[in-house]
């Protein structure tokens, strides 16, 4: 009866430490598309200029080229302007998109969304909209729908 057992443990051990070993299968891909709703949005510097609601689509390939197992290319489009083109990385349990904007005034200006994220799920959570641009600043509250969200 002993000897059963400890076979029966001993054959347990190995399969139970292949269970407990780190894994990446649970995680997801933020590839796809999130639509992200901007709304509270203040402008100007002081922040004290109430700015229109704003949409966008987030396009994300997470193909780990920027470094991070989460990160990559992005796209932030919205409707009668030119697409964003940036990148995005996962650190932790948070999403950081960072897109470049040309200004009339050759500023270099900037949109970041910064968001909680949930790499098992592929999942982005309500975050923050930041506009960076020279004299005029915009910032709001970013809400993201779930992966392939965007309509066309």
């Amino acid at each position: 009866m002993i000897r059963r057992i400890l076979a029966s443990a001993a054959m347990a051990l190995p399969l139970l430490g292949f269970a407990l070993m780190p894994s990446s299968a649970g995680a997801q891909s933020f590839t796809g598309n999130y639509s992200v709703s901007v709304t509270e949005t203040k402008c100007g510097i002081a922040g004290n200029i109430k700015c229109a609601n704003l949409s966008y689509c987030l396009e994300l390939t997470d193909d780990g080229s920027i470094g991070r197992p989460h990160s990559g290319p992005a796209t932030l489009a919205s409707s009668g302007s030119s697409p964003l083109s940036g990148t995005f990385q996962v650190i932790g349990k948070t999403i950081m998109a960072t897109f470049g904007v040309g200004s009339e005034t050759g500023e270099d200006d900037s949109v970041v969304l910064v968001a909680p994220a949930n790499g098992s799920t592929g999942t982005i959570g309500i975050g923050i909209y930041d506009l960076t641009a020279g004299e005029s600043e915009a910032s709001g509250l970013a809400t993201f729908g779930v992966n392939n969200s965007c309509s066309n």
